[in-house]
């Protein structure tokens, strides 16, 4: 008898052409259309996103002749993703519901809904891969980059556990996405000239600030200039781990008050649109924000130096390691390839295990470190582990 998988079928190219390989490997495929997300308060298009997306699915399931089911998990996301996005933006940190999504939703409360469909195997369209390996401490799953380069995207599950992997399927890990397209068109599936999904998961592009009103009140404070030879900045250099780590502190007297904005906890470092001040000869980014004082600090150009940052720490409760047979021991250091955001190029990294966190220390110093976001490292194309980014 061929084994269960239950694919999210999302109303996606990805998806739909991962369904047909997994039909082609000669398993029983079970579609699952979840429904995350009801409030359309903040998105750029009024319509609830989802029921497109559940039309194409239902396209797709027809023609792969494929059963498709729908489970609603709207009430836990709002509880264990927006509520969690809330929460970060009001301290000041930007969250990644994407890789939140994946761990509480996609592959915790999903798996839990295919399974009363007798899944043995829970199927996405990830660009990403995982294998099973035996060790001296017995089996374990790697998480892998998927084989296109230009749409990898193992960052997202960079919060996965061994048991969430030791169910996980990713059919299309191992294929591009131009040939996912080119099988889609010979198949004939509706989703093939579809575009991909964009903005947050779920909820689809959002006016974020307009989003974050819903629970986040707008306060008037204000934007401060910092100037590239600001002190602060030569004080940095020759100073240990510690104090490189530390992000660059501000106060409004070390810059000037150049415009005004509606809420500090609604921007984010490294952001140029949104902060609607022009009459300067280069553009402003964001370096800072002081959601306690409500300022938020700028500073002119790409290259300001504020906007760069050769360490970061990641919080004890915040390290998790998808490998925990590879973790490190307080004081070991290690060589990884690192990425504290989605699609950006891994850089060369020290990683570091001290008494109460882990210190991530870059060849070259990186541009928007950003709090709350997740920094993940990798030996070769394996992703061994991720944490939050405390500062």
């Amino acid at each position: 008898m061929a084994q269960k998988v239950v694919i999210g079928l999302s109303g996606g190219v990805d998806s739909s052409v991962a369904a047909w390989l997994l039909k082609q490997d000669g398993y029983e495929v079970i579609g699952l259309f979840m429904i995350n997300w009801h409030d359309t308060t903040g998105t750029l298009y009024g319509d609830c996103a989802w029921k497109d997306d559940l039309t194409f699915a239902e396209l797709v399931a027809r023609k792969l002749d494929i059963p498709l089911h729908t489970v609603d998990l709207s009430v836990f996301y709002k509880q264990r993703v927006v509520d969690y996005m809330f929460s970060e933006y009001e301290k000041g940190r930007t969250p990644n519901p994407d890789v939140l999504c994946n761990r509480e939703i996609k592959f915790d409360l999903f798996v839990d809904a295919a399974k009363k469909y007798g899944a043995e195997y829970v199927a996405t369209g990830h660009y990403a891969r995982c294998e099973a390996i035996e060790t001296e401490n017995g089996q374990k799953y790697r998480l892998l980059a998927g084989v296109d380069g230009n749409k990898d995207q193992s960052y997202f599950l960079c919060q996965l556990s061994q048991k969430q992997l030791s169910t996980a399927m990713f059919p299309i890990g191992h294929i591009t996405k131009p040939e996912v397209r080119q099988i889609a068109e010979s198949l004939g599936l509706a989703t093939a000239q579809r575009k991909d999904s964009q903005g947050v998961c779920f909820v689809g592009k959002i006016d974020l600030p307009v989003f974050l009103q819903q629970k986040l009140k707008a306060v008037e404070g204000v934007v401060v200039e910092i100037p590239s030879d600001c002190p602060v900045y030569k004080e940095k250099n020759n100073l240990d781990l510690y104090d490189t780590m530390q992000p660059y502190s501000y106060t409004i007297d070390m810059g000037k008050v150049v415009g005004k904005h509606s809420g500090a906890h609604f921007y984010t470092i490294g952001q140029r649109k949104g902060l609607n001040i022009g009459g300067m000869q280069k553009p402003l980014f964001v370096i800072a924000i002081d959601v306690v004082n409500n300022i938020v600090y700028v500073g002119q150009g790409e290259d300001h130096p504020g906007l760069y940052r050769k360490a970061l720490y990641v919080s004890e409760h915040d390290i998790h390691w998808i490998r925990p047979d590879l973790a490190l021991d307080e004081g070991d250091e290690q060589r990884f390839r690192v990425r504290i955001r989605y699609r950006q190029p891994l850089q060369d990294a020290s990683v570091l295990k001290l008494e109460n966190g882990l210190a991530i220390v870059f060849d070259q110093a990186q541009r928007g470190v950003t709090p709350g976001q997740f920094a993940a490292w990798y030996a070769e194309d394996e992703l061994v582990g991720s944490g939050v980014i405390a500062y």
